[in-house]
């Protein structure tokens, strides 16, 4: 499903071992020009370092999931995902400045009229719509096109200081999006996407795919899950907490006491919530 509507690394420089052996000869030795151990670590956009250290949540991290309305910064969740275009860098300093991490909501696998780069995407990747107003799918297997597109998207993620990447739509290859999509299209596209936030240090989440999570895995951070209790799918996600990594769960049609037992046998991270997702929000 889509949208419902529109540590740090510490690292031990060189001159740390010659100021103590020149110490040693009792030579005064200045550190002026070590790195600062105690300055943000965050990668300037376009930075594909990959010595910085990405945030990777851990089984059973709390969360809030709001893509409508103004953002409740008081939410008690350590995890807040909100939409990347329509929330700005105050918005992610403001959560930050009360110790929560921020995921930024891309669309991934379709195109949206309402974005302001919609006419980024030419004519021939657009497909079939996708059942919600102003989206179609794209063609997933012109990555030389999507490439440069998605890469603009993460940038301005990492630009207003998110620490991670949920992109939607990861799973056109199931779906009827009116281009002839594989498996092997689908595991391409998703490990370019994944690339795409390993390059600016952002966590990226596997949304949904469940069907793919053996292959890509090692490739996502943490998933995020629409329904799996729903429709008995929950321990397609065992992969990623027994590597210890979250599982963002999310249902709208079942009550919590239908599907919290099995959240918490398979440590995952689950919440109710309403098919808007606005502020409201139900937790085990």
């Amino acid at each position: 499903m889509t949208r419902f509507a529109p540590r740090r690394t510490i690292r031990r420089p060189a001159a740390r071992l010659l100021c103590l052996l020149l110490l040693l000869l009792t030579v005064a030795c200045s550190e002026g020009t070590a790195p600062d151990a105690t300055a943000p670590d965050r990668t300037p956009p376009g930075d594909a370092s990959p010595q910085r250290s990405r945030w990777r949540p851990p089984p059973g991290t709390t969360w809030q999931w709001q893509l409508q309305g103004r953002i409740d910064l008081d939410v008690d969740a350590e995890v807040f995902d909100i939409d990347g275009f329509e929330n700005g860098a105050d918005t992610v300093a403001a959560l930050h400045a009360r110790g929560r991490k921020v995921i930024c909501y891309l669309n991934a696998g379709a195109w949206e009229d309402f974005r302001p780069d919609r006419d980024d995407y030419p004519p021939q990747v657009l497909g079939r719509g996708n059942g919600w107003p102003g989206e179609r799918w794209v063609d997933i297997r012109r990555l030389d096109v999507l490439r440069p597109i998605l890469a603009a998207r993460v940038d301005m993620c990492a630009r207003k200081g998110f620490d991670a990447v949920e992109p939607d739509l990861l799973d056109g290859y199931r779906n009827d999006t009116g281009f002839p999509l594989t498996a092997r299209d689908q595991l391409a596209f998703n490990r370019m996407v994944a690339e795409l936030a390993h390059r600016h240090g952002l966590s990226v989440g596997l949304k949904n795919d469940l069907d793919q999570i053996p292959q890509l895995v090692d490739d996502f951070d943490f998933a995020v899950n629409e329904e799996c209790a729903e429709f008995g799918e929950c321990a397609k996600l065992a992969p990623f907490t027994e590597r210890g990594k979250a599982v963002f769960h999310a249902e709208y049609a079942l009550d919590t006491e239908e599907f919290c037992d099995t959240s918490r046998r398979l440590d995952l991270s689950s919440i109710r919530k309403r098919l808007p997702l606005d502020t409201w929000r139900r937790t085990c």
